[in-house]
């Protein structure tokens, strides 16, 4: 057996800045042994990643110790074989859990979070319940922008958000939702912003902040990023294409000032 050729030390040096699989060398027509592994390790976590059980009921017991009163739901697929083999089942609420959300839509609100399974309800169960604590310090910290409905969603795709946020009348939607498992990153968390939600809405019509992991964006990180595109999202009335994330180089515009046409932006938010 030929010996394995060895990177150079330039390309070695690219290996130890990213998780990326790189400069893995080869041993003649082949990889290396330890990569071959690597890989197939890898491979098989994010396999388990998209057909982990999603544990609803202990993340809404969770909930309900940070003090809020989460609704379970489900799309319409019934079984996670048929969730992935059938996307837009996933993008529709079953017909039992349309009628739960009509019932607690009392009054519109601003706000909508929905933590859905998605494609990794491994990354749901590592890190939603984190987030959301640093979340909801950073909606609270200037202009408090209260949490009208949290609904836990099973089966779910990003565009499932719309359909609940139409139902509950919200401003706008958070989903917090399992992203496509990566051979590096079988746990990445994701939250998509939408404004006006509806049936219907395209990824234009998002924000999105991704890669939400140990390592990734931090949850602080991401926390921030979210509540400020909440808070210009709900004053300029627009995310996607319309918002540009600038969370990094403008402080947050506090809701229910002047917009930059003029007019007075929101009113104040039930926190029911």
């Amino acid at each position: 057996m030929p010996d394995p050729v060895v990177p150079a030390r330039a390309t070695c040096d690219l290996r130890a800045a990213t998780p990326a699989r790189v400069a893995l060398g080869r041993s003649g027509a082949s990889l290396p042994t330890r990569p071959l592994l690597d890989f197939t390790l890898d491979h098989a976590r994010a396999r388990d990643a998209v057909h982990a059980a999603f544990d609803a009921a202990r993340l809404v017991a969770k909930l309900r110790e940070l003090g809020l009163a989460p609704a379970e739901v489900m799309s319409r697929a019934v079984d996670r074989g048929e969730y992935l083999r059938r996307p837009d089942l996933g993008r529709q609420l079953d017909a039992a859990s349309a009628e739960v959300l009509a019932r607690t839509a009392t009054e519109p609100g601003r706000l909508a979070i929905v933590i859905g399974d998605g494609l990794s309800p491994t990354a749901v169960h590592a890190h939603a319940l984190a987030l959301l604590k640093s979340l909801l310090l950073r909606l609270a910290a200037e202009d408090a922008v209260a949490i009208c409905h949290v609904v836990v969603a099973s089966g779910a795709r990003v565009a499932l958000g719309d359909e609940i946020g139409a139902i509950l009348g919200a401003r706008m939607v958070v989903m917090l939702i399992g992203e496509r498992p990566g051979l590096s990153a079988p746990d990445s968390l994701g939250a998509y912003l939408t404004f006006a939600p509806k049936p219907g809405r395209t990824d234009a019509e998002r924000n999105c902040v991704s890669n939400i992991h140990q390592a990734g964006l931090s949850y602080d990180e991401a926390a921030h990023k979210i509540a400020w595109l909440v808070r210009e999202g709900l004053a300029r009335g627009g995310t996607g294409v319309a918002l540009k994330d600038e969370s990094a180089d403008r402080a947050p515009r506090r809701i229910g000032t002047a917009s930059p046409g003029g007019t007075e932006s929101g009113a104040k938010m039930s926190s029911s």
